[in-house]
């Protein structure tokens, strides 16, 4: 670390749990995020002025003016354009030291497949359940931690789902590939905006604990929040010993 770098992190350095240390594992480290709308802004953002040196952000989708109201990495000069890239500049502009790969593809199986590997932690900012469940799957083939989140309308969820420990349950034991769930979007039924942020912040939050090794994540637990009464709901998961991603019978 030189001089600039133990004056912009010096707040992080200050932490006991952290120090220099922590910070450097931040630096040294690789993030690859799925989405760059509402929660993968903040998700950026904070990974980027954080210092986590590398990160790859995967988005196939433009900016649009709706997504303004909380997509907070975007800018109305940039409605048009892919997502990653925008999010990719918005970092820079705050923090040039940490080196963003935008990837403006979708976040099918062969691409998963060949970014998971290489990253420390993965963080599921997208808004659909066929990308979740492919996310998922790869983390648990490669053995990398993921951060899932979730937020529509007033209700938010996020938790940690680390397939480097035994026993831990998968984002497919919770949520089974071949139940039929019902998928909403933004689009038709609308979303509380700083949710976006106070869900995206907390996955920021736990992705950074894993890098740095600090505190005592996620993994297990759902935390779920209902925003009209700022209320927090946790409730305990475990491996399901017949899930078709994780199981012993997989």
């Amino acid at each position: 670390m030189d001089d600039d770098q133990l004056l912009r992190y010096s707040r992080h350095i200050l932490l006991e749990e952290l120090g220099i240390d922590g910070q450097q594992r931040l630096l040294d480290a690789r993030a690859l995020v799925i989405g760059a709308g509402g929660l993968g802004s903040p998700v950026a953002l904070y990974l980027g002025t954080a210092g986590v040196g590398s990160m790859t952000i995967v988005d196939h989708d433009t900016v649009d003016v709706t997504n303004l109201q909380r997509q907070i990495a975007h800018r109305l000069s940039r409605v048009g354009q892919p997502k990653a890239d925008s999010a990719r500049h918005t970092i820079a502009e705050i923090n040039p030291d940490v080196q963003v790969e935008a990837v403006v593809r979708r976040a099918d199986e062969a691409l998963l497949d060949e970014l998971v590997p290489r990253a420390d932690v993965v963080l599921d900012c997208s808004d659909n359940f066929r990308t979740r469940h492919a996310v998922n799957a790869a983390c648990v083939r490669h053995r990398r931690p993921l951060v899932s989140g979730a937020a529509i309308r007033f209700e938010g969820q996020v938790s940690v789902f680390d397939p480097r420990h035994e026993g831990a349950p998968c984002y497919a034991c919770l949520f089974p590939p071949g139940e039929a769930f019902e998928e909403v979007v933004c689009a038709t039924m609308g979303v509380f905006a700083p949710l976006v942020g106070i869900i995206g912040a907390v996955q920021a939050a736990e992705a950074l604990k894993l890098i740095a090794g600090i505190g005592e994540s996620l993994a297990g637990r759902l935390l779920m929040l209902d925003a009209r009464g700022m209320r927090w709901d946790e409730v305990r998961m475990t491996r399901h010993p017949h899930c078709p991603v994780c199981g012993a019978g997989r």
